[in-house]
């Protein structure tokens, strides 16, 4: 007996909660309206923010859109995005939308990546992020260039020997060194491999080659650069383009956390670990939630409890002339009769559009 009654108050406190408007709603809106591009578009500028080595990445598709609505208390918006590395290194202050997208005969890089979103009076900012990358390549390339691990010794060399002729020819009056490795890869040629090299450089205290010990300045004042090498260790072509000082992230302008720095390892200086450099491309943060927010750990729980609110379509009716039915006795029926059609149920348009592949 006394079970029926807590089973019973239960019920009425839910049923209370529901009519008085304080129970969670999932919304389930389409994934190419602007609304959902807009919240894409932060997401990916947030990640870049937060990405200080590789590439840049730019949005590809949005894959899923899910905003939960509770009262009294900012929406939450949940994204699954899919970006696409760019050409373009993070240190670079070329706009993402007019950076290249890596393209598969090259070996692209793929993230898939989730968002938890608040959405407050002062706008969008992005509370967590999770993701997962991989390389994507044609299935059918015979003589493209294959990547190769960062610690690649063939490679490594041609970096070496590249930079040193960069560092004996520019007018800079700088010397620099390597800062990080962005991708290495090998092509076979009539002649023996071919390796190709992506790298960043940072100026140094040095003015003269031939100088040994060399030290760079502060990460946020120091000269920057990206180099693109290929040939071998003893005959290479570099083309080295140098970037200003780097500015200053300010976290209050799309965070709600203070935007950390160096998340991965550098080649130099004390942030250096060299155990990641047997990879053969840069990895995304895996988990980002400096609050501990629980947010994308918790979305599954919270959608089996929250509503799921449908979008319906608008009521429509339209009228049938008798002359479309069969043949009726029109003392029976008026001349014409209005038809109520069911309401529709709209399926939510997930995913949205490829913007490149």
């Amino acid at each position: 007996m006394q079970l029926w009654v807590i089973v019973l108050v239960l019920g009425l406190l839910v049923t209370g909660s529901w009519a008085q408007g304080v129970m969670p709603t999932f919304s389930l809106p389409p994934c190419d309206t602007p609304e959902a591009e807009a919240a894409a578009l932060v997401a990916q500028d947030f990640l870049n923010a937060q990405h200080t080595h590789g590439y840049k990445y730019a949005l590809n598709q949005i894959e899923k859109v899910k905003i939960l609505s509770t009262p009294g208390q900012a929406d939450t918006y949940f994204l699954e995005l899919e970006l696409l590395e760019t050409t373009c290194h993070v240190l670079d202050k070329t706009p993402v939308s007019l950076c290249p997208v890596r393209q598969k005969r090259s070996t692209a890089v793929e993230a898939d990546c989730d968002f938890a979103l608040k959405n407050t009076t002062q706008g969008l900012s992005v509370v967590a992020f999770k993701c997962k990358t991989e390389t994507e390549s044609e299935d059918v390339c015979v003589g493209c260039a294959h990547l190769v691990p960062l610690n690649d010794t063939d490679g490594l060399q041609l970096i070496e020997n590249s930079l040193d002729s960069f560092n004996k020819n520019n007018s800079l009056n700088t010397k620099f060194a390597l800062l990080e490795i962005g991708r290495m890869a090998s092509q076979i040629v009539s002649g023996g491999p071919k390796y190709f090299a992506e790298y960043a450089i940072i100026g140094t205290n040095c003015t003269s080659q031939d100088d040994d010990i060399c030290i760079p300045p502060d990460y946020t004042v120091a000269i920057h650069g990206f180099c693109l090498a290929e040939g071998s260790a003893n005959l290479n072509d570099v083309d080295c383009k140098i970037f200003s000082p780097i500015q200053a992230v300010d976290p209050a302008s799309n965070a709600t956390v203070q935007v950390q720095q160096l998340l991965h390892a550098h080649t130099f200086g004390p942030h250096h670990n060299p155990t990641i450099h047997g990879l053969k491309h840069h990895k995304l943060t895996a988990l980002h939630d400096p609050a501990a927010s629980g947010l994308l750990s918790a979305e599954s729980a919270e959608s089996a409890e929250a509503v799921i609110v449908p979008k319906e379509a608008p009521v429509v009716k339209r009228e049938v002339s008798a002359t479309e039915g069969p043949a009726v006795d029109a003392t029976v029926l008026p001349e014409k009769t209005s038809i109520l059609s069911q309401p529709i149920l709209l399926v939510p348009i997930c995913p949205g559009p490829k913007k490149h592949f």
